[in-house]
């Protein structure tokens, strides 16, 4: 075994004998929501991955002296480990205190979507079936129900990615985004997106900016979004777009400082327009630009990313 002994007993699981710290994303989310495709990504980039480890497992494995399996590893814990779930959050909390970085990564859509994967693939939800000791039979939407108060206190913990629109290609990148974020900070994330397509899962703070001067209504501006060069001119001459953004920076640097100290990684703001083509995305790209200084932040835009 590896590390030095703590005060209570147990050795650490953050020191391997390479020195190196151990970095550690943990996948987890409602089944359906796209836990494989982040695991494939984050294998792609070079993380060792592992399957459904049971959570009972996830110190002993942590543990490992060897370099090529814990030294970037990415974990994927579902249902069907569903009672040992509550131990996995203060469990997350003693690894962080032993100085393994973790990331926690809890992956979600609504039920609609995951009702409609699940017919298409006909696979069964995991706890639709009855368990050993002959439990009754859940139906679909049931079993999802249940599945999210299982991961309630999971998900407050994670960074919470809305799969409901995403494509497979777009989860993968919003997920190695996310991994190449600076970890040593809390890490913003703005979110572009439309009111008539539901508010995202994944959003910290909503704010709606529907009532600023739309340039859907300007023929030539109608095809265009909100990162095109004309869009961005229409709006930069509104006061009333330029008053929104100074206040939603005052309330985000009021309120980043105690975020940060509140064991948080990650904060999603969504902005919210009718189409999430022009405004919400125009918010979204002048926020990420003002707050470069911040050093961990991300942009990311709902209904582009699904049209592209």
């Amino acid at each position: 075994m590896i590390g030095e002994p703590t005060p209570d007993g147990p050795e650490s699981a953050a020191v391997p004998a390479s020195g190196r710290p151990r970095e550690l994303v943990l996948i987890t989310g409602i089944s359906g929501s796209g836990k494989s495709v982040a695991l494939h990504a984050l294998e792609d980039t070079g993380f060792f991955c592992v399957d459904n480890l049971p959570p009972e497992l996830l110190r002993d494995y942590m543990r490992l002296d060897h370099p090529r399996y814990t030294e970037r590893v990415a974990i994927a814990v579902d249902a069907r480990a569903a009672r040992s779930l509550p131990a996995l959050v203060p469990l997350i909390f003693e690894l962080r205190s032993e100085g393994v970085t973790i990331r926690p990564l809890f992956l979600d859509a609504s039920t609609d979507t995951l009702v409609r994967r699940f017919s298409e693939t006909r696979r069964p939800h995991p706890l639709s079936q009855p368990d050993s000791a002959g439990g009754l039979h859940h139906a679909l939407i049931e079993a999802i129900e249940l599945e999210r108060l299982l991961l309630a206190e999971l998900r407050e913990v994670s960074t919470v990615i809305d799969t409901s629109t995403l494509r497979p290609a777009g989860l993968r990148q919003q997920v190695r985004n996310l991994v190449d974020a600076r970890h040593d900070r809390l890490t913003l994330v703005f979110e572009s997106f439309a009111f008539k397509y539901g508010v995202p899962l994944d959003a910290d703070y909503v704010f709606d900016v529907r009532m600023l001067p739309n340039p859907y209504y300007v023929r030539e501006l109608r095809p265009l979004s909100g990162r095109d060069a004309p869009v961005a001119e229409f709006l930069s001459e509104q006061p009333e777009a330029a008053e929104m953004l100074d206040q939603i920076e005052s309330f985000l640097r009021r309120w980043l400082p105690a975020l940060a100290t509140d064991q948080r990684a990650y904060v999603t703001v969504a902005i919210g327009c009718t189409g999430g083509q022009h405004r919400s995305v125009y918010i979204v790209e002048q926020l990420r630009e003002r707050f470069a200084d911040h050093g961990a932040t991300l942009a990311r835009h709902r209904e582009l990313d699904a049209i592209d």
